[in-house]
């Protein structure tokens, strides 16, 4: 094979292999986000948040859609950019912070010496999106680290409609941070009144 011959070889190759690159999609990267507090300065009560639990089918970096009752669409270009339990567990963190009015607001592991007022758990049991709804139903549970005693415990299911037929990505993943503020606004509400029964009235 001539000099000139081995060249536009390589040129054909070369060609084909920036074809194949450009027809690959581009990663997309989404986060879940927290809502949006005025600054708080109080440090009453202590909340610690964690663990968070979420489904295997939910464990990956790929975000996961349900295109059936019993099928799941695994997006190959969607990606969360940190682990979705970790998110979750951020986000909650912040909106607590806000709900309670409270900085001292913190995840789990805290350190055993220096337990918070409450501790909160949440096991995600499905999360899920489709061409119609996006839907979380979450098992949690409020506790007193200092005791282990438990102050309220329930499942919630919350649900909010999507506006498009096909349920892009950054729509699920709006819809997935509001649902994580209700489910927040169930929870502080839960330390709120625990808070009121633990104080004593001051009415003459």
């Amino acid at each position: 094979m001539t000099q000139n011959q081995l060249f536009l070889v390589f040129v054909v190759l070369a060609g084909l292999m920036l074809s194949g690159c450009g027809s690959s999609p581009i990663n997309q990267y989404y986060v879940l986000n927290a809502h949006s507090f005025s600054p708080s300065s109080g440090n009453t009560p202590s909340v610690g948040v964690g663990p968070i639990e979420t489904p295997e089918y939910l464990s990956r970096e790929n975000m996961v859609l349900r295109s059936a009752k019993n099928a799941l669409e695994v997006s190959a270009d969607s990606l969360w950019a940190e682990p979705l339990d970790s998110g979750i567990q951020r986000v909650l963190v912040l909106n607590l912070a806000g709900e309670l009015k409270t900085q001292n607001v913190e995840s789990f592991p805290w350190h055993p010496k220096r337990a918070p007022d409450y501790g909160v758990k949440v096991s995600v049991l499905s999360m899920d999106a489709n061409t119609q709804a996006a839907t979380l139903t979450a098992e949690w549970l409020v506790y007193r680290p200092s005791d282990s005693k438990p102050v309220n415990r329930r499942i919630s299911q919350l649900q909010l409609p999507l506006s498009s037929d096909t349920p892009a990505a950054e729509q699920v993943a709006e819809a997935y941070s509001e649902l994580l503020f209700q489910l927040s606004e169930i929870i502080s509400a839960a330390i709120e009144a625990d808070l009121n029964k633990r104080t004593p009235s001051t009415g003459a």
